[in-house]
């Protein structure tokens, strides 16, 4: 990971990952701390009865391995989905940029915070609030990890900086169409 010390100077990082760090602490703290709060509130005020006793360990397993496999899901997929084009034009690589980040960001940040559900699910069948509490613990460990940093998102601006120079722009710009008449 090689970057341009001059980055910070050039581009707002702030800026570049304020938008997507809000909306990921939103989808991925606040709304699973609320349904913590509603599990936890059922669970002293009504303490509900096991729906499904038979499979209860079982079901925590199948839901810890859909946890799990959610959680290399957006690995990957984050992965994959910064590794392409996300300008449109060289005179707006920083605003390109931002609106990427955040656009790109948010369907991941739905996918991690969906392993919450998993802990809700789970808490509903069988009235178990610690287990439950395992999946949302795991759901915001995983969107700490994948959470854009600043050394990531400059990273990123070297890598749409080497793409600009070879001509390639996100949503097939001139450029790509240029080359392939060419080539």
């Amino acid at each position: 990971m090689i970057t341009d010390p001059d980055i910070d100077n050039r581009y707002d990082l702030t800026a570049m990952l304020v938008r997507p760090l809000y909306f990921g602490m939103l989808v991925n703290i606040v709304v699973p701390a609320g349904l913590l709060f509603v599990c936890y509130y059922i669970s002293n005020k009504y303490s509900p009865e096991n729906r499904v006793p038979e499979i209860s360990n079982a079901l925590f397993y199948i839901f810890c391995a859909l946890a799990l496999a959610q959680a290399g899901l957006a690995l990957w997929w984050r992965h994959k989905k910064f590794d392409g084009p996300m300008v449109k034009r060289a005179e707006s690589i920083e605003f390109d940029i931002a609106a990427a980040v955040y656009e790109r960001s948010r369907p991941i940040f739905v996918l991690i915070a969906s392993i919450t559900g998993w802990g809700f699910l789970y808490f509903i069948l069988t009235g178990r609030f610690t287990e439950s509490v395992i999946y949302i613990i795991f759901s915001f460990v995983v969107f700490q990890v994948v959470r854009p940093r600043f050394g990531w998102v400059r990273s990123l601006i070297v890598h749409q900086e080497k793409l600009v120079k070879e001509g390639r722009f996100a949503g097939g710009g001139l450029a790509d169409i240029r080359k392939e008449v060419q080539g």
